[in-house]
């Protein structure tokens, strides 16, 4: 099979678990290119939408067209520079890393069925399992949650959002009349792609 039709393939189960697992909160997910050794530039390359997905699959970005990028181009983020950005960031393993994307689909204030009590927890696992699967085996994961710093393999699931600290990556700037406060991401890189995912909270 090569390697065109094997996309063609993937690609609309990747867009199905993306959909499932993500469509529903206020989130943000994203793959670029990696372009460079520094693969923090690659990252802020996807966070200032300045690079298209290479395979032309689905982006959740509800902020894309917000005119509030008018005045934060990078909004809902304000990430520090290549430099620094990796210092706000830990490993994480593999199976840590499909637990911080399964509990994106919580939302982050009177979340009424966390992911860990849903009937439904080991579909979404999958889904966050099919999503990673697109970056591959010798993938490696970076996340701003402060659990990781001691721990590269944190519960997710049983802390669920509302339990998780992080490093923040978002803007301070008030639009729209919504506060930005809470946040969870999860970065994937490989040596063709940096994946990125994020949870946004805000009241």
């Amino acid at each position: 099979m090569t390697a065109a039709s094997l996309e063609l393939r993937d690609a609309p189960a990747w867009n199905a678990a993306a959909l499932r697992l993500l469509g529903d909160t206020y989130t943000f997910a994203a793959t670029g290119p990696r372009r460079y050794e520094d693969w923090a530039r690659d990252v802020l390359a996807v966070l200032h939408r300045s690079v298209p997905d290479p395979r032309s699959w689905i982006r959740i970005d509800g902020d894309r067209t917000n005119p509030a990028r008018h005045t934060a181009p990078g909004y809902p983020f304000d990430p520090p520079d290549s430099s620094e950005l990796p210092r706000r960031l830990y490993p994480l393993e593999a199976e840590a890393a499909v637990a911080a994307l399964a509990v994106m689909a919580e939302e982050w204030q009177s979340e009424p069925a966390p992911v860990r009590s849903r009937p439904d927890l080991n579909a979404g696992l999958e889904d966050a399992r099919t999503l990673l699967d697109r970056y591959g085996p010798t993938a490696r994961y970076w996340t701003n949650a402060t659990a990781a710093a001691s721990d590269p393999a944190p519960d997710f699931v049983a802390a669920g959002l509302q339990g998780t600290g992080s490093h923040g990556f978002l803007t301070s700037e008030y639009l729209n009349g919504l506060d930005l406060l809470d946040d969870l991401g999860l970065i994937a890189v490989n040596d063709d792609e940096v994946g990125v995912f994020w949870s946004f909270g805000a009241y």
